[in-house]
């Protein structure tokens, strides 16, 4: 599935990268964590990271996981050199007032599965 059909089917904001209805990387798996050592060790590669997490380490640790998007669940948003940074390294960044258990609710319902480790 595409970061763009996601975020029109869950109504996200985009805050960087393309995602009309059939644009944006695809999305394999999805993923939830507010710890980024987690992300580093459990992630994978293509999955959507759902977090509250909004620091520029949110970017690189995407970059270095191989994350296709990262969404900002409770309202959470980044500062503007966040979104500057996840620019330049091609990562998704979308926004969802709603909490983390109810976004990640609704990717699972989209079809959106964790990797079986």
């Amino acid at each position: 599935m595409k970061t763009g059909d996601i975020a029109a089917r869950l109504g996200l904001r985009t805050l960087s990268g393309k995602v009309g209805n059939d644009d944006g990387p695809d999305v394999r798996f999805g993923h939830s964590s507010d710890l980024l050592s987690d992300v580093l060790a459990h992630a994978p590669a293509g999955c959507v990271l759902v977090t509250i997490q909004v620091h520029m380490n949110v970017v690189a640790v995407a970059a270095h996981a191989g994350v296709s998007a990262v969404i900002f669940s409770s309202g959470m948003t980044p500062a503007p050199e966040v979104v500057r940074k996840a620019k330049e390294e091609g990562i998704v960044l979308l926004r969802s007032s709603e909490a983390t258990f109810s976004v990640v609710g609704k990717l699972y319902a989209l079809g959106i599965r964790g990797k079986e480790e």
